[in-house]
């Protein structure tokens, strides 16, 4: 059964950290691209920043490509993103997604599951 289980998420002050983790099983992970997403009430779901399986390609939107970071253990199966400086805005519900040659294992309709939400404020 493939999976995607998203953790770390809380309640941080303006100017915090978190480090979010996306556990995956039921695939070869070492071989799909890893992204995260975000979806703040009311707003779309956006896409924040992408690794690919092998290389560099590391990417993330202008909006936090300064502050979030992520990164991989194919050992783990686990990908991760580091968020620094945190602010109010950062807000949301984060889901994590994975990619083999463009096929998205969660779909645009599709069940993206609880996520983990983050909440930043004083």
């Amino acid at each position: 059964q493939v999976q995607l289980v998203e953790s770390g998420g809380g309640l941080v002050q303006p100017g915090g950290s978190l480090r979010l983790s996306c556990a995956a099983s039921g695939f070869s992970f070492k071989d799909y691209a890893m992204s995260w997403y975000r979806q703040a009430p009311g707003s779309e779901r956006e896409l924040l920043c992408a690794i690919p399986s092998v290389g560099n390609g590391i990417s993330c939107v202008d909006s936090v490509k300064d502050r979030f970071f992520i990164s991989r253990d194919n050992t783990k199966k686990t990908a991760y993103l580091q968020m620094n400086n945190l602010k109010p805005e950062d807000t949301a519900v984060y889901h994590c997604n994975a990619a083999l040659k463009g096929t998205f294992l969660r779909t645009v309709s599709g069940d993206w599951g609880q996520g983990t939400w983050v909440t930043v404020s004083t």
